[in-house]
C-alpha cells in the first residue's frame, strides 16, 4: 500500500524530503575537492537588485548579506531566530554550526541597513526562525534549504550571472574578500569557524575583537557605473 506523504499545506511532499532519506548512501561527490570559486562584488549586487523591493526581495536581501558579510553557512542563515541577531552590537549569535559548535560572528553596518527592511516586515508575522516562509498556511515557519537556493539560482539567472550563484560561494566571497582587506588570519578563521589551526593564541581570542574588526568594514565597492539602487 503507497502512502502519499503531504506538507503541512496539503501539498503533497517528495520521501526525498525525509530525515534520513539517503541515509548510508555515499554521496557522489565525496572525495572530491572543489576549489573556491567566490562571486563577484558586482555580480552579487546585480542579484540583490533584481530581487526588487517587495517582501521576497527583502527576505532573499537579507539572506544573501547574512551569507556574504557574515560568512554564514545556509543551515545557520536559516536556523537564526530573530533575537539572534543585534545590529545595535554588530553581531549574530549561531547556537548550531557545524558539528554543533556555537560561536558568535560580527557583520558590518552596510549589511545590517541592508537586513533591516527584512527585519522590520518579519515583526509582522508569527514568531519563528528570522528567515521564514511569507505567505500560505505555513507563514512565519523555517524557510527550506530547496526553496532558498532555489530562489537564488532564478534571480541569478535573471540579472545574467552566468557562474554558479550558490550559497556556499558568498561565504567564499567572505573570507576571500577580507583576506584582500588585510584581516587577520585568525579573525578570519574564528569568523568562519574553520579551525584549522587549533593553536593557543587562535583559541584566545575574545569574541568582542572579531565582532568588532568585522562590524567595522568598509561598504563593498562596485564600479560607479553599476549603481546600488534597488
Amino acid at each position: 500500500m503507497c502512502v502519499e506523504l503531504l506538507d503541512a499545506a496539503g501539498r503533497r511532499r517528495s520521501p526525498a524530503t525525509l530525515p534520513g532519506y539517503r541515509r548510508g548512501l555515499i554521496p557522489r561527490n565525496k572525495g572530491r575537492r572543489y576549489p573556491a570559486d567566490p562571486p563577484r562584488v558586482e555580480a552579487i549586487i546585480a542579484v540583490m537588485r533584481i530581487a526588487g523591493t517587495g517582501v521576497h526581495g527583502h527576505r532573499i536581501r537579507a539572506l544573501i548579506v547574512i551569507l556574504w558579510r557574515a560568512g554564514l553557512r545556509i543551515n545557520e542563515a536559516l536556523t537564526l531566530a530573530e533575537t539572534d541577531l543585534e545590529p545595535r552590537r554588530g553581531s549574530i549569535l549561531v547556537r548550531q554550526g557545524k558539528g554543533g559548535k556555537r560561536r558568535e560572528v560580527g557583520m558590518d553596518e552596510w549589511a545590517w541597513e541592508h537586513i533591516e527592511p527584512w527585519r522590520r516586515y518579519r515583526l509582522t508575522l508569527p514568531v519563528g526562525p528570522f528567515l521564514c516562509v511569507v505567505e500560505g498556511a505555513t507563514i512565519g515557519r523555517a524557510w527550506s534549504q530547496t526553496g532558498a537556493r532555489a530562489e537564488l539560482r532564478r534571480l541569478a539567472l535573471a540579472a545574467g550571472v552566468r557562474r554558479r550563484f550558490a550559497p556556499h560561494q558568498l561565504r567564499h566571497a567572505h573570507a576571500v574578500e577580507m583576506a584582500r582587506e588585510g584581516v587577520s588570519l585568525p579573525v578570519i578563521q574564528r569568523q568562519h569557524a574553520h579551525l584549522g589551526v587549533t593553536s593557543t593564541y587562535l583559541q584566545g581570542i575574545d569574541t568582542t575583537e572579531i565582532i568588532n574588526t568585522i562590524h567595522a568594514r568598509k561598504p563593498p565597492t562596485i564600479p560607479a557605473s553599476a549603481g546600488l539602487q534597488f
